[in-house]
């Protein structure tokens, strides 16, 4: 019997999105691929370092109970390499124990074309134009950036941020907050406050995370002193009076977060500190390039603020 992807929630990540490539990746900008193939044998036993995403990826594996029927995440490997090259990775992956099984080797051409074939709701990389071309094809997709994160192995918790217009949500308020007239803005979605938003790229993903939060508190119901390990975190640049919207979406998509932010243009930074995500989504490269280093952080090209 075919094994049931579509039944999963699956993440795809690139080898760069996972593991620290930044001294392999020199070597072939500066002298080419064989060069890189030699360097990638002959370093095969050596272990890579964690990268940006392993904290978000150990976490969530990390749901997956102990029987078949009790592993809701899956995560896949969608990398740029061949197999050969690729040894390496997986060398690393098992090193590290995670439990990841399934990947797709391109050698050098899109891997992302491979996310709906694996029923992906998200793909990671730290490769710019290989996610900028899979969010203008649509795909739900963000490139990370590097960050001086230190995770804490010990930790259960798995705690995401994101940011909401342009990310769970689409751009189309945001296109009404670039004229850069606020109080437009802000009578624009007083009046539209029970209207909720269409989907943004991340929906499938909130959905995804949603789902496994759901079933975190039917365990806290059933398993005496058992503690929750996912929780949700809006941090927007909106406030008051178009919070309201926020509230209503949510609500209309059945979904449910922990903790909500609206900052009307305070730091980001300020709140990241506290709640302190495992990773970070947010449209604006600004937002990102002012976080990235004390918390994992994801840019999705997406919508008008990347225009």
């Amino acid at each position: 019997m075919p094994y049931q992807i579509e039944e999963k929630f699956v993440v795809a990540v690139a080898s760069s999105a996972l593991f620290d490539l930044s001294e392999s990746d020199q070597i072939f900008l500066e002298r080419g691929e064989e060069e890189y193939r030699k360097y990638q044998r002959e370093n095969e036993s050596k272990t890579l370092k964690t990268g940006v995403a392993y904290p978000l990826v150990r976490r969530l594996l990390g749901l997956n109970g102990n029987t078949m029927d009790d592993q809701p995440v899956e995560v896949v490997l969608l990398s740029r390499n061949d197999p050969d090259t690729g040894l390496r990775v997986f060398n690393s992956i098992e090193h590290y124990k995670l439990p990841i099984s399934r990947a797709a080797f391109v050698k050098g051409s899109n891997p992302f074309l491979y996310m709906e074939a694996f029923n992906a709701s998200l793909f990671l990389s730290a490769n710019h134009e290989d996610v900028l071309q899979a969010v203008q094809r649509g795909l739900p997709a963000g490139q990370v950036f590097p960050t001086e994160f230190i995770d804490n192995d010990e930790e259960e918790e798995l705690r995401i941020a994101f940011d909401f217009d342009g990310i769970l949500a689409d751009d189309s308020a945001e296109v009404v907050y670039q004229t850069g007239a606020i109080e437009l803005f802000h009578k624009h979605e007083k009046q539209k406050a029970e209207e909720p938003l269409p989907p943004g790229p991340l929906m499938k993903f909130l959905k995804g995370v949603s789902t496994l939060q759901k079933i975190e508190l039917d365990k806290k119901q059933s398993i005496k002193n058992y503690k929750p390990r996912i929780r949700i975190g809006i941090v927007t640049a909106r406030n008051a009076p178009a919070h309201e919207r926020v509230i209503s979406t949510l609500r209309n998509w059945g979904i449910q977060v922990d903790e909500a932010f609206f900052l009307g243009g305070i730091n980001k930074e300020r709140v990241l500190k506290v709640f302190k995500p495992h990773i970070f989504f947010d449209d604006q490269l600004g937002h990102i390039e002012g976080v990235a280093k004390i918390t994992p952080s994801v840019h999705v090209p997406f919508g008008v603020a990347n225009k």
